[in-house]
């Protein structure tokens, strides 16, 4: 599903030497900018756009795709919108477009600067066909460019933190074999405890156990950790070594719970309000 655009990132691709804008909430739904595609035909963009807007075949593809992503698009209403989609006396309306018909493809932002008409990339090289289709491929190029890049950091980030959360993981089975678990217990009864203490870690975190993920998910391999994002992964080894502290201080799991859910909450907010993109330089690497 896609949601509309929620400005939270934005990039530059670069074409024939027009800069083109790109905004993204969730680094997977990402809108281009139809205004600075548009520059590359014509000095007054807007009207190039919804000249574009008016055919038929593009109102029918908008729909389509909107039916494709969007479960909130209203048919019944598109049906109707359409009719006259085409005709001389047929204007589109991005308002009423996601207004009344509840399309999240493209959007309007207003601004002076970073402003404009900006589509889902679906849509944007659609139009950047219509625009160029010589300039698509070089839209296409180093966007594909951006994506690469984007995707190796990414993976790097997500492999560090995972390997983090590993070691941290060790702090935390050390602290359980220290305070919980009974010279007493039998090798089945010492490996619930440790389940039990990992799962609390699921519970404050993800707000499932690693049972009731595995019952959602039954065609996935792995656990839920394997499937966590880099700021979960980061807030997983704060928990981990969190929860390890709390142990050897004596407190009961129930308390315990209830601390690591108010610090998770605390911390993904703070690191889902940065911008994991970026390296963080270290020292002087910035000079």
């Amino acid at each position: 599903m896609v949601k509309k655009m929620i400005q939270t990132k934005k990039e530059t691709i670069h074409a024939l030497g027009i800069d083109i804008g790109i905004y993204t909430a969730d680094f997977e739904n990402e809108y281009i900018s139809l205004t600075d595609i548009a520059r590359f035909r014509s000095s007054d963009p807007r009207i190039t756009i919804h000249s574009w807007l008016r055919n038929r075949d593009v109102v029918d593809f908008l729909g389509l795709w909107e039916a494709l992503h969007n479960p909130d698009f209203k048919r019944s209403e598109f049906d109707t919108f359409k009719k006259d989609a085409g005709s001389n006396a047929f204007t589109f309306s991005i308002k009423k477009w996601t207004d009344e018909m509840g399309a999240v493809g493209i959007v309007s932002k207003s601004g002076r600067y970073g402003g404009g008409i900006f589509a889902h990339s679906d849509i944007a090289m659609e139009f950047a066909s219509w625009i160029s289709p010589e300039f698509k491929l070089y839209i296409v190029k180093d966007y594909r460019r951006l994506k690469s890049g984007e995707s190796s950091r990414l993976s790097l980030n997500w492999n560090l933190n995972r390997e983090i959360s590993k070691l941290n993981y060790r702090i935390h089975t050390d602290a359980i074999k220290g305070k919980l678990i009974l010279p007493q217990l039998t090798p089945m009864q010492k490996s619930f405890i440790y389940a039990d203490e990992a799962d609390l870690l699921n519970v404050a975190l993800f707000g499932e156990t690693a049972k009731e993920w595995r019952i959602k998910n039954p065609d996935k391999k792995g656990n839920i950790r394997d499937y966590a994002d880099i700021p979960h992964l980061l807030v997983l080894a704060n928990l981990e070594s969190y929860n390890a502290i709390l142990i050897k201080e004596g407190m009961a799991q129930s308390e315990r719970l209830v601390k690591l859910r108010e610090t998770a909450e605390n911390q993904l907010e703070t690191i889902l309000s940065l911008d994991l993109q970026k390296p963080i330089l270290v020292g002087n690497e910035k000079n």
